[in-house]
This record gives structure tokens, sequence and C-alpha cells, in this order.
């Protein structure tokens, strides 16, 4: 079970620093409303840029802590508790602006996967 909870932390977060990092101005078919990139998902959502940035800083800042986690278990209900957090406020986002439900499919999973790690914890 431990080598299962080390490979869900890596997908999470590795998934989390490519978007944020590699994919910020990139196109997904998973991007809210019909933007284009991550800043163009925020405005589509009604939120400012300021407010991306922000987001992007924590939701980095979690998925390197998750990382964290695999050398210093106590980071993990933080690590894992914060991006259950982020990934319920993405999909209320994807709601909130009526996408189809496949858009959030990815923030479902990774807030499924972060209970998982979050729960097995205890």
């Amino acid at each position: 079970m431990e080598y299962l909870i080390i490979i869900l932390k890596c997908v999470v977060s590795l998934s989390i620093l490519n978007v944020w990092l590699l994919r910020f101005n990139k196109s997904t078919p998973w991007r809210g409303g019909e933007a284009n990139s991550l800043l163009e998902e925020f405005h589509a959502y009604g939120l400012p840029t300021s407010f991306a940035y922000t987001v992007g800083v924590i939701k980095v800042g979690l998925a390197l802590l998750l990382i964290v986690s695999i050398f210093w278990d106590p980071a993990t209900l933080y690590a894992a508790g914060g991006i259950i957090l982020t990934m319920t406020g993405a999909i209320v986002m994807h709601l909130k602006v009526m996408d189809p439900l496949k858009k959030s499919l990815p923030a479902f999973i990774f807030l499924l996967i972060s209970a998982f790690i979050f729960f097995s914890s205890f």
C-alpha cells in the first residue's frame, strides 16, 4: 500500500505541476468555457487575473508539498487536504459556467485520489 500511495502522490503532483508550469498558456480540452489558457479560463469564470496567479502559487505549493510528503509524512494531511479543497473549487467553477461534465473530470479524479491519500494517512 505504501508504494501505491507514493505513486499516487507523484501522479497528482506531477499533473498539477504540468498544468500550472508547462501547459499554462496551452489549450486543452479540459479548460473552462472556451478558454485557450489558464488566464482565459479564470476570466471565463469571472475571476480576476490576480486570483489566477494566487491559485497557481497555492496549487504549485501544494503539489511540491505532496512530493515532500513522500519523505516527510506529516506534510501529507496538509498537501492532500489543500488539493481536495482546490479541486472542489475547480469543479464548482466548471459548474458555474455550465461546462460539460467531462471538463470537470480531471479535477474530480484528482479530488478522489487526494481524498484516498488523505484518508490513507490515518
